[in-house]
């Protein structure tokens, strides 16, 4: 008895640990990013505004351009070193995003998308940030 209680206790002691290592060895997947119903339906005050000092371009450049790359494909000089996905605003799944998701989500970051709340402390110049990125999702 002691010795079938043994090899039940071992098979599911192997079994745990192998999924365990599994899982750690699997490649990143993005996992959803919940954006709050708050964000999700904030509409932008700012849609048709003419930057004409080209705000959004440049904070695109200094914060973004690194990891989303230049055209925003997600080609960026340091999207390989980050363990997150970095999306292709070319992509459908990009411009299904609402406004206020892409404010949620390009101010407060997540994981490896940093935080933005203290660098771009503007409200005007977080939509046309938003403003920006979706130029280069056409």
């Amino acid at each position: 008895m002691k010795t079938k209680s043994f090899f039940i206790s071992s098979l599911l002691f192997t079994g745990s640990l192998t999924l365990i290592l599994m899982s750690m060895t699997l490649p990143n997947q993005e996992k959803p990013w919940i954006v709050p119903k708050k964000y999700e339906k904030m509409e932008n005050p700012y849609l048709d505004a003419k930057d004409e000092d080209n705000v959004g371009r440049i904070l695109y450049t200094k914060h973004c351009k690194s990891c989303h790359g230049k055209n925003g494909r997600g080609d960026g000089t340091k999207a390989s070193s980050v363990d997150t996905p970095v999306p292709d605003f070319a992509k459908d799944a990009f411009k299904k995003e609402t406004d206020g998701s892409l404010y949620y989500k390009s101010v407060f970051g997540r994981d490896d998308m940093p935080n933005f709340e203290k660098k771009i402390t503007e409200e005007e110049e977080r939509w046309l940030l938003i403003n920006y990125m979706k130029t280069l999702a056409d």
